[in-house]
């Protein structure tokens, strides 16, 4: 984005954190309760909303839910397509996927890609009983039939507009920004996300 984009805070830190509970007490309620369930962040920041996530379904149960990193790097549909050489970080799943009910933690849902990718890493280290979506924001725009089962906030969008979540782990900060480019980002093509 160029300085002529246009930001506008739409989630501040007191925002994010009535979503995220009520993300929490969703998820519990839908699953009566925590057995058999486990959390699975997508890599980088759906890693940090799981373990918030995690830390509020022990608040409310008083119980630890397995928590699991998805590096989806290698899973991408576009990757031939990138000009760069894919910064693959790691994925870390210390439990069994077998029949287990996953929840899988994203930031922010948009054409369903990182989603697709993130079930098909999911499944290469077993069958889990079902899987779940928490898209922290879901913007719309969808390319694929994919829909969150839980949403911190619904922020429709324009495509050429830009969603980024801020989180204190990674930016020092709690906020979700929607960035509307200039003009002349939009003539040029550099308004992606």
């Amino acid at each position: 984005m160029s300085n002529g984009a246009r930001r506008r805070v739409v989630m501040d830190a007191a925002v994010t954190q009535r979503a995220l509970w009520r993300v929490a007490h969703e998820i519990v309620e839908k699953n009566r309760g925590t057995d058999g369930l486990a959390l699975v962040g997508v890599r980088s920041r759906g890693e940090y909303l799981a373990e918030r996530l995690r830390r509020k379904i022990g608040d409310i149960e008083g119980v630890e839910v397995p928590l699991g990193i998805i590096d989806i790097t290698l899973y991408r549909d576009d990757l031939d397509h990138r000009a760069q050489q894919p910064a693959v970080k790691g994925t870390d799943i210390a439990f069994d996927v077998d029949g287990a009910r996953i929840v899988l933690v994203d930031d922010v849902l948009f054409t369903g890609r990182t989603v697709r990718a993130a079930m098909d890493a999911i499944v290469d280290f077993g069958r889990p009983q079902k899987i779940e979506l928490v898209a922290f924001v879901d913007r719309g725009h969808r390319e694929l039939p994919i829909r969150p089962d839980y949403v911190g906030k619904n922020i429709p969008t324009t495509y050429q507009e830009r969603v980024s979540v801020h989180l204190v782990e990674c930016d020092g900060i709690d906020e979700v920004v929607v960035e509307t480019p200039s003009e002349a980002d939009t003539a040029s093509g550099s308004a992606g996300s």
